[in-house]
């Protein structure tokens, strides 16, 4: 079952890039990432209200509070990384980095939850690896720090470090507690997070300058946020961290898929090379 689960986090994940993407063309990337959270705090915990779990409030560790608290300041910085890097660059090269997290994360996942490293594994995660890099190659990175906007790659590369971390961290979270609560207190620690941040950045009063099209885009980016955060931790909580993480990472197969159709972004031949080669990885990875 919790292969269903993570299937739904994958199509949940893709179309978010797209509809934050569509919501960000004005907007500041991190006043758009705290309005977002608002969207998925309130549906993490009417969930938890539907399936009647707040009452394991109670019987939460200190250690898995902890954990969980963590993880929510993990994806917090994670968000906001992802965010500014998707405002300022493609989505064709953005995500590619973003999902690129699953290398560290199964290495991650081999020390901290001894899940362990065979050689088929490593094998998938080197093509996942060459895949990522074709499908951002240095001369495309340097000509971009050439005119000043690079920034969008340090940012990538930081939210698929933040992610790794929240994938082993919401793990070990979530191991006592239902996935529902586990995922609504993270978020009520993302939430905390993005608006500090909006507050120490003094951006409170872009809030009402936000075009009201742009602000049903972040709403819907938040719903489907959501709902792939419940699907991911369950399948989290019932299978190993080092296949469903994969298996979520093939979201970039749809978001490639929207951002021709919607942002007319093209692939190359080497990105379109590197996208089979992490598609392939991530599979037999999950098929392992």
């Amino acid at each position: 079952m919790w292969i269903l689960y993570a299937a739904g986090s994958s199509f949940f994940a893709g179309i978010t890039a797209i509809l934050a993407k569509c919501g960000i063309r004005k907007t500041d990337s991190d006043v758009a990432t705290a309005l977002r959270t608002v969207v998925v705090f309130v549906f993490s915990w009417i969930m938890v209200l539907l399936t009647g779990t707040i009452s394991e409030w109670k019987n939460i560790s200190g250690q898995t509070l902890l954990f969980l608290v963590l993880s929510g300041l993990a994806t917090g910085a994670s968000w906001l990384c992802y965010f500014h890097a998707l405002q300022k660059g493609d989505i064709n090269k953005v995500v590619p980095i973003d999902k690129s997290s699953t290398i560290l994360t199964i290495l991650l996942a081999l020390i901290f939850l001894h899940e362990g490293l065979t050689w088929k594994k490593a094998g998938c995660v080197c093509l996942i690896g060459i895949g990522t890099a074709l499908m951002i190659t240095k001369k495309e990175v340097t000509e971009d720090r050439e005119t000043h906007s690079g920034s969008w790659f340090i940012y990538a590369v930081l939210s698929a470090v933040f992610a790794s971390l929240t994938a082993i961290l919401g793990k070990i979270g979530i191991s006592g507690i239902d996935s529902n609560l586990g995922t609504a207190i993270r978020t009520t620690v993302v939430l905390a997070m993005a608006w500090f941040m909006v507050m120490i950045k003094r951006k409170t009063h872009e809030v009402g300058k936000i075009d009201k099209k742009e602000l049903l885009f972040m709403v819907l980016s938040g719903i489907a946020t959501g709902a792939s955060w419940l699907c991911y931790y369950k399948a989290l909580q019932d299978g190993p961290a080092s296949v469903v993480v994969p298996m979520d990472k093939l979201s970039i197969l749809l978001t490639i898929a929207f951002s021709w159709i919607v942002f007319h972004e093209k692939l190359t031949r080497k990105s379109a090379a590197g996208t089979v080669l992490i598609t392939v990885g991530t599979v037999l990875l999950a098929m392992i």
